[in-house]
């Protein structure tokens, strides 16, 4: 009999989860096997005497999405690679290979890696190339290829990554703007409405905004990337202004998420102490409808509108809250959702998208 897992639903959801993994991926598949193929070959018409791996080896470590990150990587890596043959080849020239000599290469290699270090982490491309020249007979010679064979794939890398199918910076900033709004609305509401439901329902709340928050930091991580990108990226320079803007929504998304924690973490403290429920029981006749303006305002920020009238509505909705319950339970639901207010009238004025 076919069971659940075969039925055409299933198949066509595996088929849908295929292409659009293949549409997300594929360009950045595609872009390393090119860049791989012309490292490659600029070895050989270089001179190469070997199969010029080494070449072909740097597309496959320094290409990423963002064409910053690959040149960052392909500079950290030739300097990685001199530095580390040039150990290899001083420490064998003064003693045999052995385990001592092994030790000794690989923790010279690591300390030149935390000088030389790229991107804020320790540059363990010395030590790995110092390790390298051990599986050569001749290491000098070995040494050699390896350094004009890495440099090669390195330029290649550093001219194609901005040209082929380079990243849109101003498609990821809109995905992650929603996606942050999507998010911080959720947090907002979903905690309003545990309140008073019992310390479970308050726990696992706490735990699901926290996985939220680090969605969202981990989004404008991505939109730095994606910023930083149109630098290098010819093609995309007319965008700019465009994308600072979303860069900026994106920024005030990563600045909202303490506050939203901040509430989620009341919630869960006050839902733990004994003999405050009566105070929570209040506090849930308002707080909800105030998530959800103040939601309602930050899903109109982070898309580019203009959320002034939420925002309008949501404090005069707290200043009712506070005349009505100014109990210290009160005040402290309310101030996360003043933050949030804060930082929303806080930010550049510019909305266009």
């Amino acid at each position: 009999m076919t069971g659940p897992a075969d039925s055409p639903v299933h198949r066509a959801g595996r088929a849908d989860r295929a292409r659009e993994l293949v549409r997300t991926e594929g360009p950045a598949a595609a872009r390393i096997v090119v860049t791989v193929a012309a490292a490659w070959q600029a070895a050989l018409w270089l001179g190469a005497d070997q199969p010029p791996v080494f070449a072909a080896m740097v597309p496959l470590v320094s290409l990423r999405g963002d064409p910053m990150t690959a040149l960052g990587t392909s500079l950290q890596r030739i300097l990685g690679v001199v530095a580390g043959v040039l150990i290899a080849i001083g420490v064998l020239n003064l003693w045999q290979p052995s385990t001592l000599t092994l030790t000794l290469v690989v923790a010279l290699g690591l300390g030149v890696g935390m000088v030389l270090r790229a991107g804020g982490t320790n540059n363990i491309q010395v030590a790995l190339s110092s390790l390298l020249v051990f599986a050569s007979t001749s290491p000098d010679a070995y040494a050699l290829d390896r350094v004009w064979e890495t440099a090669a794939g390195a330029a290649v890398t550093i001219l194609l990554a901005p040209l082929l199918w380079p990243p849109d910076p101003q498609r990821v900033l809109t995905a992650v703007a929603d996606d942050c709004a999507a998010r911080l609305s959720r947090c907002l509401t979903g905690t309003a409405a545990v309140l008073g439901g019992g310390r479970a329902a308050a726990r696992d709340n706490l735990a699901r905004v926290h996985a939220h928050v680090e969605a969202v930091h981990a989004g404008a991580a991505r939109a730095r990337e994606a910023e930083r990108a149109l630098r290098f990226n010819p093609l995309r320079r007319r965008q700019r202004g465009t994308v600072r803007l979303r860069a900026e929504r994106v920024a005030t998304a990563d600045g909202l998420a303490v506050h939203v924690a901040t509430l989620a973490g009341e919630v869960d403290a006050f839902t733990c102490r004994d003999g405050l429920a009566p105070e929570l029981d209040r506090a849930r006749l308002r707080v909800p409808d105030l998530a959800s303006l103040t939601a309602r305002a930050v899903e109109e920020a982070l898309s580019g509108g203009d959320p002034g009238a939420a925002v309008a509505a949501a404090r005069a909705g707290l200043a009712a809250y506070a005349d009505a319950d100014p109990r210290p339970v009160a005040v402290a639901l309310r101030r996360p959702l003043h933050r949030v207010l804060d930082a929303l009238e806080a930010r550049p004025t510019k909305t266009q998208s």
